[in-house]
């Protein structure tokens, strides 16, 4: 069955895209911790990061830099945190999440609201950033 992040990847649920090429997509989290906070994942659906080969893993990574780095561009931040949760879709994600401080990155606080309007201003100004 097609986890929510597959759905988004194939167009049926709408998303804040970010980028995407031929193996990852990188979209805005709807829930997020800080403006910015993107989600990148791989396009064929698996459940665990550590279950990924070592290519497909290594290239996840230089694609989530691509994206950290278009990120830190675009939002202020002293750098772009990143988490690897993945217990509450069954699909491999990486959390890149701009942060000033460590406790920036604790998904226990309160989560940002943001209109579709805003978020479609945060992830067109990330998105003209981004070099693949």
């Amino acid at each position: 069955m097609d986890t929510i992040f597959t759905k988004i990847i194939k167009g049926e649920i709408p998303c804040y895209k970010i980028a995407e090429n031929d193996r990852y997509f990188a979209f805005l989290d709807i829930n997020p911790l800080k403006k910015g906070h993107t989600l990148v994942v791989p396009k064929v659906q698996n459940d665990y990061i550590f279950d990924l080969d070592d290519d497909s893993l290594a290239n996840m990574m230089i694609f989530a830099k691509k994206v950290a780095l278009a990120i830190q561009k675009c939002v202020p931040c002293a750098r772009i945190g990143i988490a690897v949760v993945g217990l509450e879709v069954p699909h491999t994600h990486i959390h890149l999440v701009p942060i000033s401080a460590v406790n920036d990155l604790n998904f226990a606080n309160p989560h940002c609201n943001f209109t579709p309007e805003e978020f479609a201003d945060i992830a067109a100004k990330i998105s003209k950033e981004v070099v693949l």
